[in-house]
């Protein structure tokens, strides 16, 4: 018979409106059988990282009709990006002791059903938990600034507290950011500090924020549009006003998700391992140990307590 083993667990309650709390995750401890079912491809593994981001907040809503991500399933463990070391393997592909990154749970060992959405991870020679963030999922805001400095834009962040405008500009290389909070009129901020306007703006704010860069824009700008967290925890989303901008000004806006481009993910990793190596990517990162500190995690995403990628530490085996 298969050795059993204590499985703790964040189990999502019941779907939220307004504002999530740590109360709508509860910690449980089960059991867990440590061997792949005879005749499955499924692969066991044990959780070593696991990743706090905002789109979360959408799989906590009942979500009817066709959308990018599923609701959580009540009463059954949170689901997210996470680092893990294979135990058991049915498929081909995987064996053990296999060190992987993809959707995982939110506990210390799952049987991932579908393993065709993981990933092998090849290179361990930076840390793994780099596998929840900057070379797999998420810490968007301080990467794409410095990706668009590599490139050669003059680029310009927004933050929600002073400390967090001075880590753009001293750590990460921003050109200049400010503090849209200390802002009464962001319209007026942006004209500031792109007194010829925008060519192109990375959408990951939503709301008051979209609006204004719309009038800062310049002919045939471009947006993409890769969240909108503003808008996550409001049960009536605020509208756009600006949106005849697109017209007038020619401007190209277009949504953006990582499934598409997985494909394009051995280059990227090339790529992106190297600038980190070189030093030309800073990155940070906030984590917290275990699962029971979890909840807490992923709800400080939407106060602004983290200040890099928000990471959960299972284990570093």
């Amino acid at each position: 018979m298969a050795e059993e083993a204590r499985n703790k667990q964040v189990v999502f309650r019941d779907f939220v409106t307004g504002f999530p709390k740590e109360s709508d995750m509860i910690l449980r401890t089960g059991t867990i059988r440590l061997k792949v079912p005879e005749g499955s491809k499924a692969v066991l593994v044990k959780n070593l990282y696991l990743s706090c981001d905002p789109y979360m907040r959408s799989r906590m809503a009942k979500i009817d009709g066709p959308y990018y991500v599923t609701s959580f399933v009540p009463g059954s463990p949170i689901v997210g990006f996470g680092v893990a070391k294979v135990l058991d393997s049915g498929h081909p592909d995987f064996k053990e002791g296999d060190l992987v990154w993809g959707m995982t749970g939110w506990e210390e060992f799952t049987l991932i059903s579908e393993p065709e959405t993981l990933f092998k991870i090849k290179y361990t020679d930076i840390p793994l938990s780099y596998y929840t963030g900057i070379l797999a999922s998420g810490a968007v805001g301080q990467l794409v600034g410095q990706f668009a400095k590599l490139m050669g834009c003059y680029v310009v962040g927004s933050a929600g507290s002073s400390d967090k405008v001075e880590l753009l500009k001293s750590k990460f290389g921003f050109n200049d950011a400010f503090n849209y909070k200390e802002e009464p009129d962001l319209n007026k901020a942006l004209t500031r500090h792109f007194p010829e306007g925008i060519d192109i703006y990375f959408e990951n704010v939503g709301g008051y924020m979209l609006d204004a860069v719309l009038l800062n824009m310049r002919l045939h700008g471009r947006i993409a549009a890769c969240g909108m967290i503003s808008q996550y925890n409001l049960e009536k989303p605020e509208g756009v006003h600006n949106l005849f901008c697109l017209i007038t000004k020619r401007i190209r806006m277009e949504g953006f998700l990582v499934f598409d481009y997985y494909h394009l993910y051995p280059q990227f990793l090339d790529v992106t391992r190297q600038y980190i190596k070189e030093g030309k990517i800073v990155y940070v990162e906030d984590s917290v140990d275990g699962l029971e500190s979890a909840p807490a995690a992923l709800i400080g995403l939407f106060t602004g307590k983290n200040v890099g990628k928000q990471v959960v530490v299972i284990s570093r085996e």
